[in-house]
């Protein structure tokens, strides 16, 4: 009917089972607007949008050979996966981050001995070569922090004394401790990176205010700034002057690189 519904190519919601959060789990979330301390801008383009209540999220997966039963599957305006609430057979509730293909009723566990099943949580020794994971840790007890974002996962490559091979969602492999935990099966909301909002509105309800190119701006607020009617801009950089499209800004001689196996692949 409008131009803001034709164009618009949103989830469908068909796997989220409630509209009403855990309120225990519920912790505000102050907006800056992009300003700091002072009130001075630091980051453009941010300000506005829908108010917000950030959702606890267990991590860490760290209630060990305790089993829990999926009470619901939810919707999270903080991040662009789903979300789901279980509940411990001692009461206790928590929120996960949703593995593809979970069931309300479905029991999950984490810990040494435990299935290698969907939503199920183990050390990568215990996890078969070739399984597809998410939400992994990086360090042991630190909480997963790797493939945690809508449709994304990692796979399982190899196992060699202390480290396990990874295959990252960027396509770099890379090598982990086998004491550290991650989840199976990949992310759920896979379709996210389809959506199209159908019009500006929408970007301004999630907090984003509209973007400015760098070519139309003035020489003083840009580096790829000024000239004559529609110049190109130079050489394509930020407006710090850090080159863009190849230029790597990785330090080569951070400590981590000796645990990359290969770079992730340039598009």
């Amino acid at each position: 009917m409008t131009p803001g519904q034709r164009h618009k190519i949103i989830s469908t919601f068909e796997e989220v089972t409630t509209d009403r959060p855990h309120k225990a789990l519920l912790e505000p979330i102050k907006k800056s607007g992009g300003r700091n301390n002072t009130g001075k801008m630091t980051m453009r383009y941010r300000g506005g949008g829908h108010k917000r209540r950030y959702r606890v999220i267990d991590f860490k997966r760290d209630k060990y050979n305790v089993k829990a039963e999926v009470l619901t599957v939810e919707y999270d305006p903080n991040r662009s996966a789903r979300i789901c609430l279980v509940e411990y057979t001692d009461g206790e509730k928590r929120y996960i981050v949703a593995p593809a293909g979970i069931q309300v009723g479905q029991i999950i566990e984490s810990g040494k001995g435990v299935a290698p099943e969907v939503g199920n949580t183990l050390t990568l020794a215990e996890i078969p070569l070739g399984t597809v994971i998410h939400n992994i840790e990086l360090n042991p007890g630190q909480g997963g922090t790797i493939a945690r974002s809508a449709g994304s996962y990692a796979q399982l490559n190899a196992r060699e004394g202390r480290y396990c091979t990874i295959k990252m969602p960027s396509g770099e492999t890379r090598m982990i401790l086998t004491t550290c935990l991650a989840t199976i099966g990949s992310v759920s909301n896979s379709e996210h990176n389809l959506q199209r909002s159908g019009k500006a509105g929408r970007s301004r309800w999630l907090g984003r205010r509209p973007r400015v190119r760098g070519v139309v701006m003035n020489p003083v607020d840009h580096p790829m700034g000024g000239g004559e009617g529609r110049s190109s801009g130079g050489h394509p950089r930020s407006r710090t002057g850090v080159p863009a499209k190849g230029y790597k800004t990785r330090k080569p001689k951070k400590a981590s690189s000796k645990y990359i196996v290969e770079r992730r692949k340039k598009k």
